[in-house]
């Protein structure tokens, strides 16, 4: 049996964007594979911390020591310490998150690239987490075996930031998982939005940690000029604090919007199906996303989008969404006046966004990542 070990320690720590990602395509895989022996590694974790094994043929192999610190090892103390002093002994070593820890020489090895974020727009990065990618993930990129890339837009990243060569790398999108449809129950989509103050407002939504690099700021200032346009919308960012949110703090003061921007902090999954079914437009102006999977997500529950022109948006979006450029808030203004007064366009927008997300499954994702995998232990 082949012995494949995934490093699900992005699952394990953050609820959302990358963990979530490993969360839904390590359980496809386990819908899909009952062939494959799966280790999934997890940096910083002890075995009581972690909930049984999603099947039979994969198994938890943790460390209390975490993935910085391993590497840390590796690049300042010169300790070469493989990865499978955790996994044991394995045949292809699955990174999700950038960064490729230390294998044996005989170990196959895949990297998966989400974005370019930190070296595109490097101004809306956090600079601790920027330096740390500086330093280590070029070499994981040269060392990988194969790359994983979320979209053809960091693909072409890839190849024109690190010289990566085109045939080393392949495009996997992430998918959207089933309980994103629309929420019809009034009973849940009324709790949903009392429990997050919404209650009986008319909102638009942008979904994703507060961070300058989704442009939450040039939203509320569109925003501020659509209500003195006569458009009554109010605006729910969900979302953890990430960095530097002053900016769009003092951008709601500025703007004298405090009474119409709702930051709810992190959401539970569970609630993101009735706030995007809820919501009267889905919004994701971001200066740059590596996949951005809030836009599908919204499309599945019957929100119409407006997002970017920028980056992997377009792909994602297809003919389903408004697109415009992030920097220009009164593109941003004039889509939200324009799907809010357009029943026409609304509905064609809501219906070819239903078309749209079909496209992207975990099933056909997990399937795509098999051949992958397969690929490369055939090698």
């Amino acid at each position: 049996m082949q012995r494949i070990a995934i490093d699900y320690t992005p699952a394990f720590e953050q609820s959302a964007g990358i963990g979530r990602v490993v969360r839904e395509f390590t359980s496809a895989l386990a819908e899909l594979d009952d062939a494959t022996a799966y280790r999934l590694f997890v940096a910083g974790a002890r075995a009581s911390h972690l909930s049984p094994a999603p099947a039979p043929n994969f198994e938890w192999r943790p460390t209390a020591i975490s993935l910085r610190w391993l590497i840390r090892l590796w690049r300042q103390a010169w300790l070469p310490l493989p990865v499978e002093l955790v996994t044991g002994k394995v045949d292809l070593f699955h990174a999700t998150d950038y960064i490729l820890p230390h294998t044996l020489s005989a170990t196959r090895t895949l990297l998966t690239v989400h974005d370019l974020s930190f070296i595109r727009v490097p101004e809306t990065a956090s600079p601790r987490l920027k330096a740390f990618l500086d330093a280590v993930f070029p070499r994981s990129v040269e060392r990988a075996d194969h790359v994983l890339a979320m979209s053809l837009a960091t693909k072409d990243d890839l190849v024109d930031l690190y010289r990566t060569p085109a045939d080393k790398i392949t495009v996997l999108y992430s998918g959207v998982d089933q309980r994103f449809r629309r929420v019809e129950d009034d009973r849940t989509l009324q709790s949903t939005r009392q429990k997050y103050g919404l209650a009986n407002l008319d909102y638009a939504l942008s979904v994703g940690t507060v961070q300058p690099r989704k442009n939450y700021s040039g939203v509320i200032r569109a925003l501020s000029e659509a209500r003195a346009a006569g458009l009554e919308l109010h605006y729910a960012i969900a979302g953890s604090t990430g960095w530097l949110e002053e900016e769009m703090r003092q951008t709601i003061a500025s703007t004298g919007m405090k009474d119409y921007v709702h930051l709810l902090g992190y959401v539970e999954d569970e609630d993101l199906p009735a706030l995007y079914s809820a919501a009267r437009i889905l919004l994701m102006p971001s200066h740059y996303e590596g996949f951005g999977l809030p836009v599908l997500e919204a499309m599945a529950c019957g929100a119409p989008v407006i997002t970017s022109k920028t980056s992997s948006l377009p792909e994602v979006a297809g003919d389903a969404a408004i697109l415009i450029e992030p920097t220009n808030p009164a593109e941003i203004r004039d889509a939200m006046l324009t799907v809010e007064t357009n029943v026409t366009l609304r509905e064609r927008m809501i219906q070819k966004g239903y078309r749209q997300v079909k496209k992207f499954t975990w099933r056909r994702n997990a399937s795509q990542l098999l051949s992958v995998y397969q690929s490369l232990l055939d090698g």
